[in-house]
């Protein structure tokens, strides 16, 4: 029975047949891979001459016809894919966005500036958020994004994505991050392919922060690292180190927060990397 869901699940995806009555249908050859979930990635591939757009946002395909799109934490209920194959008319399918229940996370005793930033750091905070919306909008076209990511480390996961912080009993925005509780000084190495395109060493909240880029929207951030080892423009491989984890910025204990986005959407690494080691290894900080 589990054969044949999956097979039924193929079909659904790359001839756009329902798999019950009332199944949204996708269009004839486009293919799509990932789960319709908040916080989920989705990857596709249509044939050449293809235009697509998602939410109405105009998707850019690779020379070989792949494309991605990413549902945000809080995506709504329903999504909507328009798709316009070669000599035909545009149509549009919509499919429905699984809701996720996510983790309330209560930390009290903090120091009263770790929960409401001082009046003279706000003008830091903004520029530190116009950095960062300016990097999210950066696509160098690397096409990083169609790799099996990896663990940038591995460690125990002390903090999941979209869990919702209440600090000192006041409510905060949510985690938009996967933290490994990791010592500081532990290597943090590329997850796939990309390109640097924020290198700060001292943000306000999230301390030294690098953020790269892996092509068509997709970005993964590290925040509060205690070294960075590339610069913004710097090219980097998959596996390859590029900072060293800490607990700069507003954090309370050394780990590494991996955020990914895609665009302005928020995004759960965790949905992309391989299931984190049951026994992994307690990783030694680099000399």
């Amino acid at each position: 029975m589990r054969r044949y869901r999956s097979l039924l699940a193929v079909l659904v995806l790359i001839l756009g047949l329902p798999a019950r009555a009332g199944a949204p249908a996708t269009a004839p050859g486009v293919e799509l891979r990932g789960e319709w979930e908040q916080g989920a990635v989705l990857f596709g591939h249509a044939p050449a001459g293809t235009k697509l757009w998602f939410n109405g946002r105009a998707l850019k395909q690779t020379p070989g016809g792949d494309f991605v799109f990413g549902l945000d934490r809080d995506a709504p209920a329903e999504a909507e894919l328009k798709v316009q194959l070669a000599g035909a008319a545009a149509r549009t399918y919509r499919y429905p966005v699984a809701r996720r229940e996510y983790a309330i996370q209560r930390i009290d005793g903090l120091p009263p500036k770790m929960v409401t930033p001082p009046p003279e750091v706000l003008a830091r905070i903004k520029d530190d958020q116009r950095q960062v919306a300016a990097a999210r909008q950066r696509d160098n076209g690397g096409l990083g994004f169609l790799q099996t990511f990896e663990w940038p480390c591995t460690g125990r996961i002390s903090g999941v994505f979209g869990s919702q912080r209440i600090l000192n009993g006041e409510p905060k925005q949510p985690h938009y991050g996967v933290d490994v509780a990791v010592p500081t000084g532990t290597e943090v190495r590329a997850p796939a392919d990309g390109t640097v395109v924020l290198a700060n060493p001292d943000m306000y909240f999230t301390g030294g922060t690098l953020i790269v880029d892996h092509g068509y929207g997709l970005q993964s951030a590290f925040l509060h690292l205690s070294k960075l080892l590339v610069q913004e423009g710097q090219r980097v491989r998959q596996g390859e180190v590029i900072a060293l984890s800490g607990m700069t910025g507003r954090a309370t204990g050394p780990h590494l927060d991996w955020r990914m986005n895609w665009y302005d959407a928020r995004i759960d690494a965790q949905k992309l990397a391989p299931a984190m080691p049951v026994s992994a290894p307690v990783p030694q900080p680099a000399p």
